[in-house]
């Protein structure tokens, strides 16, 4: 039998993303809450969008750090991105 697995909700807002060369606002979704992460090895994943220059630079860098709206910071690893996509994939955690 096949294990069903629970849909994340999505958590959408704006945010400062931080890395070399860049400290500048974005949109982002995240699957799950991040108010639940702890530390320790568990990973929330979501996508930034910004102009794909910055998507790209992102990706690119490998990992930044994003700033929520509530002030809350944590630490990306970025994961995907596709050339002249507006969108970059990334895993985060404290």
């Amino acid at each position: 039998m096949a294990h069903a697995r629970k849909k994340l909700p999505a958590f959408p807002g704006t945010g400062e993303l931080k890395f070399r060369g860049f400290n500048g606002p974005v949109a982002y979704e995240i699957l799950g809450d991040p108010s639940t992460l702890r530390p320790g090895p568990t990973r929330l994943r979501g996508s930034i969008i910004a102009t794909p220059e910055i998507a790209q630079a992102a990706f690119r860098e490998g990992e930044a750090e994003l700033t929520l709206e509530g002030g809350a910071a944590y630490r990306l690893v970025m994961l995907g991105h596709s050339s002249g996509s507006e969108v970059a994939y990334f895993e985060m955690r404290i």
